[in-house]
Order: structure tokens, then sequence, then C-alpha cells
């Protein structure tokens, strides 16, 4: 079989990787444009050019230098959307720190087990978000913030922490310390002054760009988030990448209604703008449809991003046809399956023509596909596009692990600069991600044609992908088990009209027992993010299985559809 009919296909590019690392990246685009807006935040109230914001930049990084953080050392986040975290992302990578994004949805458990996996050193986090108590959490995790710590906190439970610092968005100026061990956002700064520009550059200049600077969770093999290692090339140049595919220039304005801690609002949309000279435009702390229709009117927003449920939402709220939204040109649809007939709708509806599908996942940076504004309609509503520059995908047959021939379904892989430097700390699960020729499993099954352009067709992996959040049934499954009354339990996706998937659990009851939906969904309160807990709860008295005693999901699946269809018609939340 000729190379050419096979499913492989690599893109060049009239444009070269950037070779620097984030910090001397983004120092050239603000000296180019330092009087333009280079971030705006609705909530907070703030405005800022590149050179306000290179200056907020500076000086935190500078407090971070006087609080002892340097290279390699792991600052973790955990917020919504808001200044700080943006000055966070950029005054991290400015010193060589490494960024742990932690979502701000996880509960007690999932922080701890995020903080522990990636070794965090230093936590930033607001007070609270929702109904989630983050001061209650961290104190009930780390009693030792209770307690006057001195210098550095020493937690039991957290070797490597050595201070959590607490800010409230809302209110800048105001001073937190519910507990005496909490260090305050001014108490970072104060030590700024100790440390010269020229000190903060020479350290900037040892940087190199293949430095980890970066930690994100997603799913392995075993079913529980891993820590992602992304370095300064990898996710400048995806973002660079993405902005060229997008036509972006500094007179764009991005309206991001996606959460920072996630891909696609960290690199798509922050690093993304900040590498072309536009402009971050955050409507809201946390999404909220209103508000980002009100900010595309007003901000003359020329992008948009989202996941397939926020743009459903934002052109079903009661007041969408009130909106001039003229302004957009494009922006990318990504985080879940987009239908096509979506796709139809964002384009006129919401006045957006060259709206792109993405496609990628966090071990690559995370995009890998995009769709173009030149492509054919069907191209751009039925296919994820093709690959971006300087990166190669192929198809491989499960089995044999051979290339396929085009038009063929197999496992998706990619290879380039964009693939993440391994899971932290985890060599054995980096080497079942990435082959010893560099291949990326992506888990996902899909198809090529003749131009490379790629259908995704289904996912190898049990991921369940819930408005763009990656949920892993495993996590789940082991909690559930763990009440008194269960003997079994299967957790698993079911189609949703409106999220994409939603959670539903299988579960076998010891055989004295009797329980309700309900008493399961209250056992999973305050133990996992909301997002998690089932919508769909089965009691049974039997699981599929194969002849080996393996449960088959699939099946479940199957006969879930089928019976919910049956009883109540289309899927819908």
């Amino acid at each position: 079989m000729s190379r050419m009919h096979k499913s492989y296909f690599q893109r060049g590019g009239t444009v070269p990787l950037l070779g620097a690392t984030i910090p001397e990246h983004f120092a050239s685009v603000a000296e180019r444009f330092p009087a333009h807006e280079a971030a705006v935040f609705l909530a907070q109230g703030q405005r800022l050019t590149y050179a306000a914001l290179a200056k907020l930049i500076d000086h935190l990084a500078c407090g971070l230098l006087g609080m002892g953080f340097g290279k390699g050392d792991r600052i973790g986040v955990w917020s919504t959307d808001n200044v700080e975290w943006l000055m966070l992302q950029m005054a991290t990578a400015r010193v060589g720190a490494i960024l742990v994004n932690i979502n701000p949805a996880y509960q007690r458990k999932e922080l701890a087990y995020a903080m522990q996996r990636s070794e965090v050193q230093g936590l930033f986090a607001i007070p609270a978000f929702r109904t989630s108590d983050y001061v209650a959490m961290l104190a009930e995790l780390i009693p030792e913030l209770k307690e006057p710590s001195g210098v550095e906190l020493k937690s039991k439970e957290f070797p490597f922490l050595r201070l959590v610092v607490l800010y409230d968005p809302a209110k800048p100026a105001k001073t937190l310390r519910p507990y005496p061990g909490f260090t305050t956002w001014p108490e970072v700064l104060d030590p700024a002054n100790s440390i010269s520009r020229e000190k903060l550059d020479e350290i900037t200049a040892l940087l190199d760009m293949d430095d980890p600077i970066n930690i994100q969770y997603t799913s392995g093999t075993t079913g529980y988030p891993k820590a992602v290692v992304l370095s300064h090339h990898n996710i400048l140049n995806n973002a660079f990448f993405a902005a060229q595919a997008m036509g972006f220039t500094e007179q764009d304005r991005l309206c991001v209604p996606v959460p920072f801690y996630h891909c696609f609002g960290m690199v798509l949309a922050n690093l993304l703008c900040l590498s072309v000279g536009a402009c971050i435009v955050v409507p809201s702390e946390h999404f909220d449809p209103l508000a980002v229709l009100r900010t595309i009117e007003a901000e003359k927003c020329t992008a948009i991003h989202g996941v397939p449920t926020m743009f459903i939402a934002e052109m079903e709220q009661p007041q969408f046809k009130e909106f001039d939204l003229s302004s957009l040109r494009t922006g990318i649809m990504a985080g879940a399956p987009c239908p096509p007939t979506l796709m139809k709708r964002v384009m006129e509806d919401m006045q957006c023509p060259e709206i792109l599908i993405g496609y990628g996942e966090t071990e690559a940076s995370p995009i890998t596909h995009l769709t173009s504004r030149d492509d054919s309609m069907e191209r751009r509503i039925e296919t994820v596009g093709k690959n971006l520059p300087h990166q190669e995908v192929k198809v491989v047959d499960l089995h044999s692990g051979q290339t396929v021939p085009l038009g063929q379904t197999g496992e998706v892989c990619f290879r380039g600069y964009h693939i993440m430097k391994g899971y932290y700390r985890d060599q054995e699960a980096t080497n079942k991600a990435v082959d010893e020729n560099g291949w990326l499993h992506s888990g996902d099954l899909g198809s090529m044609d003749t131009d490379g352009y790629v259908r995704i067709t289904g996912r190898l992996k049990e991921i369940i992908i819930r408005a763009g959040e990656n949920i892993y049934p495993r996590e789940i499954e082991d909690l559930i088990f763990t009440h008194p009354k269960v003997a079994r339990v299967a957790v698993f996706g079911v189609p949703d009209d409106y999220y994409g998937e939603q959670v539903m659990a299988w579960i076998e009851l010891h055989a004295w027992e009797t329980g309700t939906e309900q008493e399961i969904r209250d056992f999973c309160k305050g133990q996992i993010a909301h997002f998690k807990i089932p919508k769909h709860i089965w009691f049974v008295e039997e699981f599929p299985m194969t002849v080996t005693g393996k449960v088959q999901k699939f099946r479940m699946r199957e006969i879930a559809i089928k019976k919910m269809r049956e009883e109540k018609g289309p899927l819908a939340a």
C-alpha cells in the first residue's frame, strides 16, 4: 500500500515555531502594543493596557521571588476567572515556577488529591465559590492553618506546602486572614521591592523554552486524574498557531466565558490573546449567558469561545434577540461533540460566520485540530478540520498499531511540539500514553480523508464529557461503593441533548437493603463536584457481563438509552 494512501498527515508552516519562553514573547508583544487594552474584567471593574498588565505581572513575579519561589516550584491556583488568576499565570512563567490549575468545583477530597499529586508548594485561593466554602475546606484539610505558622506553613498531610494565600477578587483592598496560618495577597507583594527589575530579567533570561511551566489534570488509564506537565514551548506555540488559524490580530477582542483552570481558558483564550496583542474580555467570574451577551455588545467583541452547552444557553436566553452581536466574527467551539445544527445556528443566529470547531486534549497542549474559515460548509460542521502547522497526526489499527488506509476508522494519534513532557512523577503512565516513537495515543476513534481532515467517531476511553467537563467513572464508582448499602456499582455516560452527556449509575444493593436515588445523591454531595453526581440512578439486580466476569458498560448504555427513549422520548436535560 502506498504511503500516500495511509491515514497520516503532517503540516509544515510558512511561519516557524516560536523559540521563546512565554515571558520573552509576551515582553515583545507588550513592547509593540503598550497602549492597547490587554484585559478587561467586567465583574472587577478592571481595564488593563499591555503596559499596565506587564507592570502588575512583574510586581507579582518579584513578590514570588521574595517569598522564596522560583524555577520548578509548584504554585497552585484554586479560583474562578479573575485578574489575579491571569497575573499568576504570567508571573509564574516569568520566574519559571510551575502553575498548577485546580478546578474551582473541586470538593475537599479532590483538592487534597490535586495538591498531593503535584506536590504543591504554594496555593492561591479565593474565599468561596457558590456554595463551596474554600476557607472551611482548607482549614479542615490543613488544620495547621488555624495556628500561627511563623515564616512558613508546615503541614503533616502536605509536606511540600509552604504557604496558602487567600485573596478576594471582589474586594481586592480587603486583607483576608480568617485563620493565622493564611498568607494574604499584600504579604506576597511586600517583598517585591527588594527584588530589582534587573534581577528579575536575569532570572527570566536563564529559563529555557522546554522548561515545565504548567500542570493540568486529566484522565489516565486508571480513571483517576493525572498531572499533565506542559512546557513554555508546548502551550505558547499552541496558542500562537491557534490565533493564526483564527486570523487573530491586535484588533481582536475575545469574549471569554470558559474557565481559566482548563486549557481552553488558559491557553486558547488568555495566552492566545496575549501572543498576538489581542484583548481578553471576561464577562463574569463564572459562566453567565446573559453577561456574555451584554459583554459582546458593550465591548464590541469580535470572537467568542465556548463549549456547545454555553452556546445553547446563550441563544436560548430569553433576551437573546435584544442584543447586537454584529461585531462577532470568529471563535472556537470545543470541549464536547459539536452538533452540525448548533454550528449553523451560531453562524446565523449569533452572527458569527467564522466560528471554528476545535479538537484535542490536555496532553496535546491542547489543540491538535481546527476547522478553517475557508473550509467547505460540510467540512466545517462535520469534521474537526486538519491539524495545526508543525504537527503530525495518524490513525492506527486498534490491534496491530499499524497506520490504517485513508477512510478507515482507528485510533487517532498525535506527534509534534505540542505533546506533553509527561505525567508528573509517573513514568509508567507516561509510557502508556506516549509510545516509543513519540506518538500520543488519544483514545479517540476517527478517520482521515485524502486532504487530512479528521472525523471523530467515538471514544475508546470511558470518560464522560458533560458540558466540556471530563468526568471519570472510576472516581464516582469508588465513592458510591463506600455506601454501606451498595454491593456493586457501574458508572457511564448517556447522551443528553443539552449537556452532551449525563452521568448514569447502575447500582446493585445488598440483598437485604433498599434505597432511593436521592439517598445516593445526598451521599455524594460535598464529596465530589456537583457535575459528577449521577443524574440518572438505576437500581438493578444484575449487570451485563462477559463470560470472564467483566462488566459490559456498552450493553448497559444501549439498554439505558433504549428504555429512556421508550419512556420519555428524546433524551434531554
